[in-house]
């Protein structure tokens, strides 16, 4: 058994970063051609984990639950930080 007090490591594999990427565009630009708000709905989806939030348009909703949510989090928080610090 782990000590209490120790930090646990996570770690995401480089590949999944680009596939992620690649996942967020593609729904981003589905939402917002059906005319909804894409930050809105994405931020619905990755906070309650109901893939209704996506459209189904294009694929959409099928193409954001080949990934897992902490690694559109993770994703999202990097390119953020790259860009904003």
């Amino acid at each position: 058994m782990q000590e209490i007090h120790n930090t646990q490591f996570f770690k995401v594999q480089n590949e999944t970063e680009y596939e992620v990427a690649d996942v967020i565009e593609s729904v981003y630009a589905a939402l917002k051609e059906k005319g909804y708000n894409p930050v809105s709905q994405i931020v619905g989806y990755v906070m309650s984990g109901d893939p209704t939030y996506i459209t189904s348009h294009k694929n959409a909703r099928s193409l954001i639950m080949r990934v897992e949510r902490d690694e559109i989090i993770e994703v999202l928080l990097e390119d953020y930080i790259k860009n904003n610090l």
